[in-house]
């Protein structure tokens, strides 16, 4: 964009929750039946390299085929989310964004990502692929963040960008927060691109959570190597097995960590029993049809404005706009097309 001069190096503010925070998350998540911890736990630099190779993998098509439909449909997206500054929740390595970057031409593009040194490692590799986008990186667990830091790039018009279906990790009654949370921090005058990954045959659901490499279970084992740096844990690893089913009856897949055995572990100043063959949750996916999301979506306070798939039906992104801004829109059929749904 003509008149815009390069930029050397993002900027990197940590907001990652505190030691006490994390000590207090973890306890309440070993007291539910099933124990379940917050899924961002996995994400530290390992688990996030892990993550980035499990999005390498032939049975996990869901990277690619929304990289492909980001590719292939960024001017319009640019055109519907309009002119602000860009806010990538959850950004990981931040290999989606750089078509809406090009096409969007944002005022800045801030990514919100909990794992602070893998964060500024993809913002740098972003700053040199975009050198007059001013890239800012906020290590924080942003579905706990009350709002965004202040900063002069964040005074602008704010644009959500959601991708890879992440939002299946939380419940439906937590996504629904969630998603009054991103209108909270983005604000009345904004919109909301969000991906979904949809029900597909039970066979490629569950491959894609349990690739042959191995990947996936030494991203949910890696946990237990955190838990144990960083809360003072005994979990011996081998004693586990990751396993990854699909639950119809919440449409989503499940994924812990199976204990091989009867035995007791120490974690945060406490003894914990497992018994042979519980789980310890690691992570949800729910995965919902279009109309599902669009309802879930209502209920948060936004509306329902586009939707773009691919050819396949497989995956979707989402264009919302908070309800009170938007006029009421019908449903359509699935397509590759983008058409406004209700």
């Amino acid at each position: 964009m003509p008149g815009r001069l390069a930029i050397t190096s993002p900027q990197l503010l940590d907001l990652h929750p505190a030691a006490a925070d994390l000590r207090r998350l973890v306890l309440a998540g070993m007291e539910r039946q099933p124990r379940q911890l917050p899924a961002w736990l996995l994400y530290d630099d390992q688990g996030s390299q892990l993550f980035d190779a499990i999005c390498e993998q032939p049975e996990y098509g869901l990277t690619r085929t929304e990289t492909a439909l980001l590719q292939q449909r960024a001017p319009e997206l640019a055109q519907a989310l309009g002119p602000g500054v860009l806010v990538e929740f959850g950004a990981g390595s931040a290999r989606k964004v750089s078509p809406l970057l090009e096409a969007l031409q944002p005022a800045a593009y801030v990514a919100l990502d909990i794992s602070a040194g893998h964060l500024l490692q993809a913002c740098r590799a972003l700053q040199q692929r975009h050198p007059t986008t001013p890239v800012l990186g906020i290590s924080c667990d942003y579905s706990q963040l009350e709002q965004l830091p202040a900063h002069p790039w964040l005074e602008r018009r704010r644009l959500g960008f959601y991708p890879g279906s992440s939002i299946g990790n939380f419940t439906p009654e937590e996504a629904v927060s969630l998603l009054r949370q991103f209108l909270r921090l983005l604000g009345p005058d904004s919109r909301l691109l969000i991906g979904l990954d949809q029900p597909k045959a039970v066979e490629r659901l569950e491959a894609a959570y349990n690739d042959q490499a191995g990947y996936s279970a030494a991203f949910a084992l890696n946990l237990l190597n955190r838990l144990n740096r960083d809360l003072e844990g005994d979990f011996h690893p081998e004693a586990f097995r990751y396993r990854a089913w699909w639950q119809a009856e919440h449409s989503r897949i499940a994924m812990a960590l199976i204990s091989r055995e009867a035995q007791t572990v120490t974690l945060a100043g406490r003894r914990w029993a497992f018994a042979a063959g519980e789980p310890l949750i690691t992570e949800y996916s729910v995965k919902y049809t279009p109309s599902a999301f669009a309802q879930l979506a209502q209920r948060a306070g936004w509306r329902p404005l586009q939707r773009w798939s691919d050819a396949q039906g497989d995956l979707s992104l989402h264009l919302l706009e908070p309800a009170d801004r938007a006029p009421a829109v019908d449903l359509e059929p699935d397509s590759g097309q983008p058409h406004s749904e209700r």
